[in-house]
């Protein structure tokens, strides 16, 4: 322990020297002097690149988002840059920012050391979605893209999404790469602050009409939505950047009665009037909802501060609003695509999906039963983005995401896309309404002619060192132990995909999981219920995903069906001792 503590007061003391700002000086200084966790926790590692990045809490410390670890991420993005590129005349990037505090602050490091280091940067001269930013890479052609953004995390974090010429999230090898050129800066004067104006671009608004012009283009429903035009929508930014082009894309596709929450359009890193700035959390909907019920509307949309996830609350049959898991808007959304695509005559066996390995099973029966192909990625919009680029110009995509609120309709955008999503999503409620349902109305609809899937996520938090190191622990007893049982059915599989290993625990054989490493964990049981374990790749959380299927019969049955499979993931959890 003793070994521990010093190897983390050296750490510190190397911030006492050198080009640290007086500032920074002054703060790890009293760090160092108070010798509590807090220090342990800024300097016992050094952030790093997870499924969304870099992220992290702000302040001083190489665990901590601050100008030295951005300075030194961007300056290792910028080695390996002009080493990838090296034979271009002029290497381009793109940076963006959401309303999390220090947001200009940290953009401007960023294009400080990138034109620093020669390569062109274009910044957005006010804060926009992250998904733009995956447009704004392609559009003019950059080799990579930045977004400041901590997504929906509490207000004292902050974070750093990199993105290569693909428009997609950093993945193997480049990820891993960008962190090896940042392991080597040991001393902060390797970092060059020292901007170059004549480097520095801002855009704007001009990248906004085509990024709207491509969304608009998405739009299936044309004259249904002029049907349904009357609709009322509510919508929320959470205090975020969907405020910016959200309600101008809904407008775009034809409706005419969208109605903002006026305290929430205020851009806020503080996030003042929820707790969570998270669409997954029903708390983060609760004033969009009572303006809904003030106006009388039929659907309520939330977009997390960054507008790459949104959540949405529909009136149910007895006309009160409920809340859509991830899981349940993915299926309305990618049912309504195939029903469109289909109807067109647009499917010949070339189309697919694409969804994460713990999203539901309901998209993949969805998609085969309309002779469209699926695949599956490991847990990150980064690899269904990777599966966009290594299938394009072969076959055609058609929608797809995960059930962490995150879709994506088209290729344009290589990223969970809240702003087409949102305008989708709508279009897929007027289809419903055309039909006189709701969303909610055709949900038991899909269960009856697909099979009726209840998935259930529960988050366990462990923060600081101590709590990672309890998340491993966790995650060792699982695969050194694995229950043979769970809820009184067999484990029948087990897939590992850290190992990279998928065992049949019935005929005892191994086959190689076709995926990239990732500390994830599935048991697949006999009565056909799945469960799903995997540290979050940036938030210090473990998290468990639950799904089971049943048959419905009648869509008049839909509560008694829920009830049962509901009541069956609550035995699982109770079995596993999560709560």
């Amino acid at each position: 322990m003793a070994n521990t503590e010093q190897y983390i007061i050296d750490r510190a003391k190397k911030w006492l020297e050198g080009k640290y700002d007086e500032d920074t000086k002054h703060k790890v200084k009293a760090l160092i002097e108070a010798d509590s966790t807090e220090l342990t926790d800024a300097f016992y590692r050094d952030l790093e690149f997870g499924t969304g990045g870099l992220r992290g809490i702000m302040g001083v410390g190489t665990n901590r988002m601050n100008k030295y670890t951005v300075g030194a991420a961007t300056q290792g993005l910028a080695n390996y840059l002009k080493k990838m590129f090296a034979d271009r005349d002029e290497i381009s990037m793109a940076i963006a920012y959401d309303s999390r505090n220090n947001n200009t602050f940290f953009a401007g490091i960023t294009a400080d050391v990138m034109s620093a280091n020669g390569i062109r940067v274009y910044v957005f001269e006010e804060l926009r979605p992250t998904p733009e930013l995956s447009f704004a890479i392609r559009h003019l052609k950059c080799q990579a893209g930045v977004v400041i953004t901590a997504s929906h995390n509490p207000p004292e974090y902050n974070g750093y999404k990199a993105y290569w010429e693909d428009g997609g999230q950093l993945i193997s090898p480049h990820d891993k790469n960008v962190i090896e050129e940042v392991n080597k800066i040991k001393r902060v004067d390797e970092v060059n602050f020292e901007r170059n104006p004549n480097l520095v671009t801002m855009i704007g608004k001009e990248i906004d009409k085509v990024y709207l012009e491509n969304i608009k283009s998405l739009s299936l429903s044309g004259d249904i939505i002029q049907r349904q035009e009357s609709m009322k929508i509510v919508y929320t930014p959470i205090h975020g950047t969907g405020v910016q082009l959200v309600p101008s894309g809904l407008k775009a596709f034809g409706f005419k009665n969208v109605f903002n929450v006026p305290e929430q359009d205020v851009s806020d890193g503080n996030f003042p009037t929820v707790k969570s700035p998270n669409p997954e959390e029903p708390a983060a909907l609760n004033m969009a909802i009572e303006k809904a019920k003030e106006i009388g509307a039929n659907i309520v949309m939330a977009t997390d501060p960054d507008a790459d996830r949104v959540g949405i609350a529909v009136r149910d049959s007895t006309n009160e609003f409920v809340l859509l898991n991830g899981n349940q808007t993915a299926t309305l959304l990618l049912y309504y695509l195939l029903k469109k695509w289909k109807e067109a005559g647009k499917i010949n066996g070339n189309q697919y999906i694409v969804k994460t390995i713990v999203t539901s099973e309901i998209l993949k029966d969805m998609a085969l039963k309309n002779g469209v192909e699926s695949f599956d990625t490991l847990t990150g919009f980064k690899y269904i983005a990777e599966k966009l680029r290594l299938l394009e110009g072969k076959k055609q995509f058609i929608g797809g995401g995960e059930e962490s609120y995150g879709y994506l309709v088209g290729d344009f955008v290589r990223d969970k896309d809240a702003v087409i999503s949102c305008c989708m999503i709508a279009e897929t409620a007027a289809w419903a309404a055309d039909q006189g349902k709701t969303l909610y109305e055709l949900l038991p609809v899909i269960y009856k002619e697909i099979g009726f899937y209840l998935e259930k996520l529960i988050s366990v938090t462990k923060k600081g060192k101590q709590g990672a190191e309890e998340i491993q622990a966790m995650m060792d007893g699982y695969r050194s132990a694995p229950p043979a049982t769970i809820n009184g059915s067999k484990l029948v599989e087990i897939r590992d995909y850290q190992l990279q290993v998928q065992k049949d625990m019935k005929a005892g054989t191994s086959s190689k999981i076709e995926l990239p490493k990732s500390n994830v964990l599935q048991f697949f049981l006999e009565d056909g219920s799945k469960i799903s374990v995997r540290p979050s790749g940036t938030e210090p959380k473990i998290k468990f995903y639950f799904s089971v299927k049943g048959e419905l019969m009648d869509v008049g049955d839909f509560k008694n069906a829920e009830k049962e499979l509901s009541d069956k993931i609550d035995k699982i959890i109770d079995d596993m001792k999560l709560r």
